[in-house]
């Protein structure tokens, strides 16, 4: 990653999306050459000079203080998501040299699978690449994954872009790929270097225009909480919230429980999900407990 190119791309994006009525800037007479707010104007929001904020803007941001960075923060209304990412492109700036293998887990204990599966709701992890890693039963069921977890392992982002099925399962597809792309963008920030999010950056970006895009738009995003619109081909639209959680002794690693409604038609769908995933739990552990007592004799 060029870091200089990022914050440079970064910092651009969020001015051109600021509008002088938003910014509380007066727009004077004459046609302005550039859409949202001028270099000047947010140097004069964050109480430096144009010529300074010009150098930020190209991606010169050795020396400069947490004090400057915070009002330009501010001078652009960056919310939350975009102030960490901003903070985080500068620290790649002040690494002495690249890590050369990314630290993102692919693996979960036994221990957060036991969690999973106490869990009476759809719950998954996956890792900052959003590389999915495990699910529950309920979890496989709503995604249509085998029951043997046998198909947990897989990448959501490529999937969501590259897979006939995908939009047929979003309802609200739109928004799903546009939140996937930004949490992809804040994680490349946070791991500049690691070459399996690089590989998949690279091929989505070959692979699908809208991806590219959306990439190009600088947006970033990190896991909250929210509201997803699904279909399922056999128990039709479903509506969850879901609640995420990083899990602090798997640093990387963000658990995702979808939450019902009670009383609701997703609710009842879920129980039916469920009645049906449950005899195939049962039977798969009946087939693993006769194969070991084959072994044994």
């Amino acid at each position: 990653m060029d870091s200089r190119s990022e914050i440079s791309s970064f910092l651009t994006s969020r001015r051109a999306r600021l509008s002088p009525e938003e910014a509380g800037v007066p727009r004077y007479g004459g046609a302005r050459r550039v859409p949202g707010l001028r270099r000047e104007e947010v140097a004069h929001l964050a109480g430096v000079s144009a010529d300074y904020y010009a150098r930020l803007e190209r991606g010169r941001i050795s020396g400069a203080s947490r004090e400057v960075l915070e009002a330009v923060a501010r001078a652009l209304q960056l919310d939350e998501d975009e102030r960490r990412h901003l903070f985080d492109l500068v620290k790649i700036t002040q690494r002495r040299a690249p890590r050369t293998k990314g630290s993102t887990r692919t693996h979960v204990r036994p221990g957060i699978q036991q969690v999973l599966d106490s869990i009476d709701a759809p719950a998954l992890v996956q890792n900052a690449r959003l590389d999915r890693l495990a699910f529950n039963a309920i979890g496989r069921a709503l995604h249509s994954l085998p029951a043997d977890g046998s198909r947990d392992h897989y990448n959501y982002a490529t999937w969501l872009f590259l897979d006939p099925d995908a939009p047929r399962f979003h309802r609200d597809f739109d928004v799903a790929k546009h939140d996937v792309v930004a949490l992809l963008r804040a994680a490349s920030a946070q791991d500049p270097y690691d070459r399996e999010l690089i590989e998949i950056v690279g091929t989505l970006t070959t692979r699908s225009e809208e991806f590219s895009a959306l990439w190009a738009s600088h947006d970033v995003l990190r896991h909250r909480s929210g509201t997803k619109l699904l279909t399922h081909p056999d128990v039709g639209d479903l509506e969850f919230g879901y609640e995420s959680f990083e899990l602090s002794a798997d640093p990387g690693l963000v658990m995702l429980v979808f939450t019902v409604e009670p009383g609701s038609p997703t609710a009842e769908a879920i129980r039916l999900l469920g009645s049906w995933a449950a005899p195939s739990h049962r039977e798969d552990e009946a087939a693993q407990t006769e194969t070991e007592q084959e072994r044994r004799t």
